[in-house]
């Protein structure tokens, strides 16, 4: 039985830890989908960011208050090769001029179409006053025609209101995009966006590249990190969900090998119980079995003295059964109200030494009984189980001792109560046991000594406390000696 239980423990450990590894695997992935989302997100709000600062620079370009002006001509030429493959060429001519400038006009106004007129003719007279700026380039690995022309108006825009940091940058703080921005040539035309993904979970980073001059190769590089706290949000109700589930299951597991656990314990108590109660029963029926037969004897019973003998010897054994099946009795009740008391008051001192009169000492033991209380000292309890609690307790001070040992009981009477003290020089109890010696059956070192006991006595005396009201100390050091203290209520 012990080993289908350890290996039970032994797979239940394994199926904790594989089901926490699952779900860790689980969440990593969850997390992984959800920083993909995130970049996905980001990407997007990225790309109409872009969108917003073209269109920001195509208004620029066109306003009638702009004081500097672009005059570009287009040419897109498409042929085919002697491979069937069809080419693309694309010229673009732009001349850049301030227009008020030239014309000689300070204010800020619409020119008059004498004034765009005169403008003409200047501009074709002035082309050394004209920065030019003209670009011939194949642009074959464009996806189609429509991206060349943009690609040739983009052209047009660099030239006029170059792309900046600052600007794309502003536009991203608007949505919150906390990213590194800088201008990159790169070594081919790019002709669409380009999203790298993060590498590393732990400090995951993406990177968006975008094209705003196609034609000179330059692209936009925008770095961002992407925050954790924004993707555990993301996955905040599935994280919550996930870690109650696993708690539950955990703590059911757990559960259930407590329960075992707890179950298995109270197999052992049982068997243990009943061994020993088998054991201590066995002495007073063969003390009863002797005085039988000495009963049977009529030489014996025509001695006074052996007569006398056999009537207190059968008196004891019976005392000894009527005192085991007492405490059993006493033990089975479910909780202390259940207790019958019989609350009279009488006089503790007299109480104590019937006590240490009624206690059979070993002859191997040499043993000094202190009887420490005021013999005026009365109290209100049931006579009886003060009785039997200072029985357990003197008994269990002369078990566990040396050949010598002195057993004191003394009474300290308050206001409310009344405090019992039992202390002995014996041989103590170690720290790890004294939490557990007052649970039924719980026996500590001396369930593998030749003491005798059922390992009842003290959860008798704290059960008996319980009963009045009142409760139990114990303080010991081992090697020493143990002092218990019973509080009863007055």
């Amino acid at each position: 039985m012990e080993k289908k239980i350890k290996i039970l423990y032994i797979l239940s450990i394994i199926a904790i830890l594989a089901f926490l590894g699952m779900q860790a695997y689980w969440l990593y992935s969850r997390y992984e989908f959800s920083i993909r989302e995130y970049e996905d997100k980001t990407g997007v709000t990225i790309e109409k960011a872009l969108d917003e600062y073209r269109r920001l620079r195509s208004a620029m370009l066109v306003s009638p208050y702009n004081m500097t002006t672009v005059q570009s001509a287009y040419n897109l030429n498409t042929d085919i090769d002697s491979t069937g493959r069809q080419t693309r060429k694309v010229t673009v001519t732009s001349h850049k001029f301030n227009a008020r400038h030239m014309l000689g006009i300070q204010e800020d106004r619409d020119l008059t179409l004498d004034e765009k007129v005169r403008l003409a003719e200047m501009v074709a007279d002035s082309m050394n006053i004209i920065t030019t700026k003209e670009s011939a380039l194949d642009v074959s690995a464009a996806p189609s025609d429509a991206a060349a022309w943009t690609a040739m108006k983009n052209f047009e825009f660099e030239f006029q209101h170059p792309f900046t940091v600052e600007g794309i940058d502003s536009l991203l703080r608007k949505e919150n995009i906390d990213a590194d921005i800088t201008l990159a040539v790169t070594d081919t035309m790019m002709w669409r966006p380009q999203s790298m993904r993060h590498v590393s979970a732990f400090a995951p980073r993406f990177k968006y590249i975008s094209p705003y001059s196609e034609l000179e190769c330059k692209a936009v590089v925008i770095d961002c990190k992407i925050p954790a706290s924004a993707v555990v949000k993301e996955m905040g109700g599935t994280l919550i969900v996930a870690c109650v589930l696993s708690l539950f299951l955990i703590a059911c597991l757990v559960w259930q090998i407590m329960t075992i656990v707890k179950l298995t314990r109270l197999d052992k108590m049982r068997s243990m119980f009943v061994t020993t109660m088998i054991h201590e029963l066995k002495r007073p029926i063969s003390t009863l079995k002797m005085c039988v037969s000495g009963i049977e004897n009529d030489r014996m019973m025509a001695d006074a003295t052996a007569k006398a003998e056999l009537m207190s010897s059968t008196r004891t054994a019976l005392d000894n059964l009527s005192a085991y099946f007492s405490k059993l009795r006493d033990i089975t009740f479910n909780n202390v109200e259940q207790i019958p008391l019989n609350i009279t008051r009488f006089n503790l001192w007299q109480l104590v030494d019937d006590v240490l009169s009624s206690i059979s000492v070993p002859p191997f033991k040499d043993v000094r009984f202190e009887n420490g209380v005021d013999r005026s000292l009365e109290v209100s309890a049931d006579r009886t189980h003060v009785f039997n609690i200072l029985n357990n307790l003197v008994e269990n001070a002369l078990k566990y001792s040396r050949p010598q040992v002195v057993v004191a009981v003394s009474a300290v009477a308050e206001e409310g109560r009344v405090a019992i003290c039992v202390a002995d020089d014996g041989n103590g109890i170690e720290a790890s046991e004294r939490r557990h010696i007052f649970t039924r059956f719980y026996r500590g070192r001396a369930s593998s000594s030749d003491v005798p006991g059922m390992g009842l006595g003290l959860a008798y005396v704290e059960l008996l406390a319980g009963a009045h009201g009142g409760s139990v100390q114990v303080e010991s050091t081992p090697g020493e000696g143990s002092e218990f203290t019973i509080n009863l209520p007055q």
